[in-house]
């Protein structure tokens, strides 16, 4: 299938079993909560007995002193001893195989092409770093709302340009994921980005 650039001078050609599959939202809530998940940290953390400083030698002598035999003062028993059975961090990953993240990926790509949401250019000419003239350029290709903006590779100009503008993002395919796809309302690409991502998903 083709493409058409979003100011009509050509358009791209792309491959149905990326850009034209059914979208399936099961599986697209689960890649997302997985790559959610994967991005918590655990912090809750306690030290065991091993783990607390100090504590080498032991207090006093095995017999003969009256007292209840003790091998180390960072014994949980004592204050300022390890813990029993301390707590650790968790991980919170949940495993997504390549398969069903690829699906995922060209059902969420299919469906933003199916609704008019995704769109191609030739090239972004930005030379400029300053703001005003971003938004000039995006007005003149219709934008005006929140999207989302895929390079081929890194464009400094336009992410120093863009950066300081609320609801509007700048990525490179290498970036890509599913949660930058779904929180934007559009999604603008170049025409190398878009060859690339039918490549990959391929």
């Amino acid at each position: 299938m083709n493409i058409n650039f979003k100011d009509d001078s050509g358009n791209v050609s792309v491959s149905d079993d990326v850009f034209d599959v059914a979208f399936n939202e099961p599986l697209v809530h689960q890649v997302v909560i997985s790559y959610l998940a994967s991005g918590r940290m655990g912090t809750k953390a306690q030290k065991t007995r091993s783990e607390v400083s100090g504590g080498g030698r032991k207090p006093w002598k095995q017999k003969g002193s009256g007292r209840a035999r003790a091998g180390t003062i960072r014994s949980p028993l004592w204050r300022g001893g390890g813990v029993a059975f301390a707590a650790k961090p968790r991980a919170f990953t949940k495993k997504v195989n390549r398969k069903m993240y690829r699906s995922a990926l060209c059902g969420i790509f299919s469906e933003l092409l199916r609704q008019k949401r995704l769109h191609v250019v030739e090239d972004f000419k930005i030379t400029s770093l300053k703001t005003k003239d971003f938004i000039s350029n995006m007005d003149m290709l219709g934008l005006k709302n929140s999207f989302l903006i895929i390079t081929d590779s890194l464009n400094e100009h336009l992410f120093l340009a863009s950066r300081n503008i609320p609801g509007i993002g700048v990525i490179d395919v290498e970036g890509l994921t599913p949660v930058s796809l779904l929180q934007y309302e559009e999604i603008i690409a170049d025409k190398m980005a878009i060859e690339k991502i039918n490549g990959w998903l391929s």
